[in-house]
């Protein structure tokens, strides 16, 4: 059985002590691929190392939302000169907008449709980060459709939202990608989206370090290995079998990252 985690982030601190050894767990859960995300650019080159010590590993480059009041005109060049620059960059992201922690509404939706000009001149799909914005991520999507005549393509990553909102990601030929929230007993929003999803349009992630999944919920760190967690469920969600969820989203992530198995 093989899985892809499609969002991780193992560049933090809290990895840096027994990263070989975390990396021995996702191999022997059969974790075969992995796209870490990227929240700055200034984080590039750690990334860029990583991919290079573990070759199962690609990533992308962007600015996270939250720190949209650093973008320039600088940073979108920088941005895009090294995804250019390195054949393991998949994606632009993690992108978007997040409306919970932030309110500067405007300038979130200047650098997120900067992010996807960018994505479109190298053909790259982006990954989305959406957080109390959903309606706000639908618009700007289908307005650059409705000017470039085609769809951006790309994830909705770490989805939380309702079954309604999951459509309107789906009818704009979005992926959409589960995390260990699914897992979570209280996350019966997210687990009727997980049920829904078209099957070729579903992903699975840690998003780790953060919301490691049941049972391992109460640890202080989530790690790849755990993805097999979310995809167990999302088996269960769906009445199909774990090993049909692993090949369902493995083939998903390779087509829409390119990843070569």
């Amino acid at each position: 059985m093989q899985l892809i985690d499609t969002h991780v982030h193992i560049n933090f601190e809290i990895f840096q002590a027994d990263l070989e050894t975390v990396r021995s767990r996702w191999q022997q859960e059969g974790v075969v691929r992995l796209v870490h995300s990227c929240v700055s650019p200034s984080e590039f080159y750690q990334i860029q190392a990583l991919a290079s010590r573990f070759p199962e590993l690609s990533f992308a480059v962007g600015l996270h939302p939250l720190d949209a009041d650093k973008w320039n005109h600088q940073t979108a060049e920088e941005i895009k000169s090294l995804a250019g620059s390195d054949s393991k960059v998949v994606a632009i992201g993690e992108t978007g907008l997040d409306f919970y922690k932030a309110k500067n509404f405007e300038q979130q939706i200047k650098v997120f449709e900067s992010q996807l000009e960018i994505a479109s001149a190298l053909s790259l799909p982006v990954i989305i980060h959406c957080r109390e914005a959903a309606a706000e991520v639908r618009e700007v999507l289908q307005k650059w459709k409705n000017l470039k005549g085609e769809s951006v393509r790309g994830v909705m990553h770490c989805w939380s939202g309702s079954p309604e909102e999951t459509q309107w990601f789906l009818d704009l030929d979005f992926y959409i990608s589960f995390s260990g929230t699914v897992t979570f007993k209280s996350a019966k929003q997210i687990q009727d989206s997980a049920a829904m999803v078209k099957s070729d349009r579903l992903l699975i992630e840690t998003d780790c370090p953060f919301l490691a999944p049941v049972p391992k919920r109460g640890e202080r760190r989530n790690e790849p290995a755990y993805v097999r967690y979310v995809a167990d469920k999302i088996a269960s969600l769906r009445g199909e079998t774990l090993e049909a969820i692993a090949a369902l989203t493995t083939q998903n992530a390779c087509e829409l990252f390119g990843l070569v198995l």
